[in-house]
């Protein structure tokens, strides 16, 4: 069974998702949610669907004697980053070689890098008058959205688009590939 913990900073709404998406599938098992934010709505989607949480502060973050400490324990398999905006330790990254997956709102590699995340993307966007937009799935390693790609969905961005507009049609595209695209990259580690 692989074992998969999801880290995330905000409302959850992803991480509830796949947790739904891997309930009662035999070979996978959401082990926990981490969270760096401890009012995030994430805590609540995680104590609805019983799934445990860790609330965490950003020395237990870097320190490997703290979460790496408890990721090891648990057996953790695969990492899921959904909505998790701080950047992974190194030390992390190297124990989890293409076992790290994070989801952007936009086509990387424009529209990537750190303080590009939620509306600060959906803006740009806009702002450079972008025919379409959309999401990319990608291993995670030691810089912000700079992993290998290994999914991406376009959607379009509309003359009258707003931030939030645009933000609900990438939404819809996250909830529709993100879980799919994780099973099918832990089944290719697997063969």
């Amino acid at each position: 069974m692989e074992k998969i913990a999801i880290f995330a900073s905000g409302s959850g709404s992803n991480a509830e998702n796949i947790i739904r998406h891997f309930a009662g599938k035999e070979d996978f098992c959401i082990t926990r949610i981490y969270c760096n934010v401890p009012d995030a709505y994430v805590l609540e989607r995680a104590k609805q669907l019983g799934v445990p949480a860790t609330v965490f502060t950003r020395e237990e973050f870097r320190h490997p004697e703290g979460i790496f400490r408890q990721l090891q324990e648990e057996g953790t398999d695969f990492i899921v980053l959904a909505g998790f905006l701080w950047l992974m330790p190194g030390h992390i990254v190297e124990a989890y070689p293409n076992r790290i997956v994070n989801i952007h709102p936009a086509l990387l590699p424009s529209y990537g890098g750190k303080g590009m995340y939620g509306h600060h993307v959906h803006e740009a966007v806009i702002a450079a008058k972008e025919e379409e937009s959309g999401i990319t799935i990608h291993f995670v390693n030691e810089h912000y959205d700079s992993g290998s790609i290994i999914f991406q969905a376009k959607c379009p961005v509309l003359p009258e688009d707003t931030a939030d507009t645009l933000a609900e049609r990438v939404h819809e595209l996250e909830y529709r590939y993100f879980p799919r695209v994780i099973e099918e990259t832990v089944m290719d580690l697997l063969d």
